[in-house]
């Protein structure tokens, strides 16, 4: 075999394999299109905008209404300072303590929340909304 031969086919072969590459690439991108549609991405990102926007605007009427009305019951107590303190403080040692009214505090926002987000969706109607119970 010459040596322009195998010039020859030594390019055919880097052809080959190029398109090869591109096959693959090109299904590798419909496989991608492919599980764009049928997962819902799409869908998602546009919830994820949203519950981001609802989010924020939930933390809005917890911290302007809902803690006020338990600042009220509680008569003004920050229920973040409560604690049990279980070593006291030394020169050598930090206190030691039990933190229950942050984590009460913590409940009650999230219940708080729950319950903002059940009204929104409940009052809106968007349950009624979802396909899938359908």
């Amino acid at each position: 075999m010459a040596k322009s031969e195998k010039a020859i086919r030594a390019d055919e072969v880097r052809k080959i394999a190029a398109a090869a590459r591109l096959k693959g690439v090109a299904s590798h991108g419909s496989g991608f299109m492919s599980f764009v549609r049928e997962q819902g991405v799409v869908g998602l990102a546009v919830g994820l905008a949203i519950g981001t926007a609802a989010g924020a605007s939930v933390k809005v009427i917890v911290d302007e209404f809902i803690s006020p009305i338990v600042a009220l019951l509680t008569r003004g107590v920050d229920l973040n300072s409560l604690k049990w303190v279980i070593l006291e403080k030394t020169a050598d040692q930090p206190e030691v303590a039990i933190g229950w009214g942050a984590i009460l505090s913590s409940v009650i926002t999230l219940l708080a929340t729950a319950f903002v987000i059940y009204q929104l969706v409940h009052i809106a109607k968007l349950d009624r909304i979802d396909k899938k119970k359908d």
